[in-house]
């Protein structure tokens, strides 16, 4: 039985049906001349998302991605020490000195995956570290993703490669050269390197790397050479925070703070999320809050997936792709 006629069988209720409608949406959104984006918060690529969302891409279901700087970094991370990574099923037994010998045998846990320094951080960060002193002396400036893009095209890091590399979601989107936004990219593992390095001297321009105004600057410019009232723009949001609160930002910034008229709505949006809705959190907002921000319209199909991330979203590509 093929995975979509499983889940329609069996997903009929409650957050079940939710994920089903969901992705009819996104199919129907696609199908009608929509694009779609979607974003990645949490800890979705080192959860391995890739293996799903690099079909998702290579199948032209997503026209650009929004994500935190620790996703764009950590599918790299899994690319080339996959072999090193340790996991921990009893991780919420840990005990502090369990924890303390992680860290002194350089394991940064993530819920049960620990991420290998060595291997994955330093490896990457002595690669990368090239192209930004070279980009610095030539008094260039590239946003993060397309450093990644960089070093990625270039082949420097095949030697390293441990998993199959059609399962890295960012190795598919350099091939495809796809709009990439990283806000808060400051907020990772290599922003601290790039912050170290400008502080040691090695990089003279802090700006050598782009911001995240710059990103917003460059999103608000695709966005309107992109979504017409015949082919809308579309939101997959995974999980909530930045990398969610950022981007669908950029159609109200149109509307008021530039005062541009027949910018379209964003027109689908669907959420996966476990954030409670009423303790103030807009990760754990309703949709329809999002009307009165000027970012949804009352038209739009809106859905929300009360759930793991890591459950739901594979599910919904696999619809998505008619597996």
């Amino acid at each position: 039985m093929k995975i979509t006629e499983f889940l329609k069988h069996n997903y009929r209720h409650f957050n079940a049906a939710a994920l089903i409608d969901a992705a009819e949406g996104y199919k129907s959104h696609l199908d009608n001349g929509g694009k779609m984006m979607i974003t990645l918060a949490g800890a979705m690529s080192t959860a391995e998302l890739g293996i799903s969302l690099a079909e998702m891409i290579r199948q032209d279901k997503v026209q650009i991605i929004t994500c935190t700087g620790a996703n764009l970094e950590e599918d790299v991370f899994n690319l080339v020490a996959h072999d090193y990574y340790e996991r921990i099923p009893n991780y919420r037994e840990l005990t502090p000195a369990q924890e303390q010998d992680l860290v002194e045998r350089h394991m940064n846990r993530v819920t049960d995956t620990c991420i290998p320094e060595m291997e994955a951080m330093r490896r990457i960060e002595n690669v990368i570290l090239e192209e930004w002193e070279k980009a610095d002396q030539a008094g260039e400036a590239y946003f993060p993703h397309e450093f990644f893009y960089k070093i990625l095209l270039s082949g420097k890091l095949e030697q390293y490669y441990q998993i199959d590399p059609k399962d890295s979601w960012l190795l598919e989107a350099a091939k495809k050269n796809l709009p990439i936004i990283v806000p808060g990219w400051e907020d990772s593992t290599l922003g601290n390197m790039f912050a170290g390095h400008v502080i040691s001297g090695d990089i003279k321009n802090v700006h050598t790397v782009k911001t995240g105004i710059q990103y917003m600057i460059y999103l608000a410019d695709w966005y309107t050479n992109t979504a017409t009232d015949e082919s809308t723009i579309g939101f997959f949001q995974i999980g909530g925070g930045i990398a969610g609160d950022f981007p669908i930002c950029v159609v109200p910034m149109l509307h008021q703070d530039l005062q541009r008229e027949n910018v379209p709505l964003w027109g689908y949006f669907c959420q996966i999320s476990d954030s409670t809705t009423s303790y103030g959190s807009y990760s754990g907002a309703v949709p329809n809050e999002k009307i009165t921000w000027g970012k949804l319209g009352m038209e739009t199909p809106k859905y929300i997936i009360e759930s793991d991330a890591t459950i739901v979203a594979p599910l919904v590509f696999a619809i998505v792709l008619g597996q």
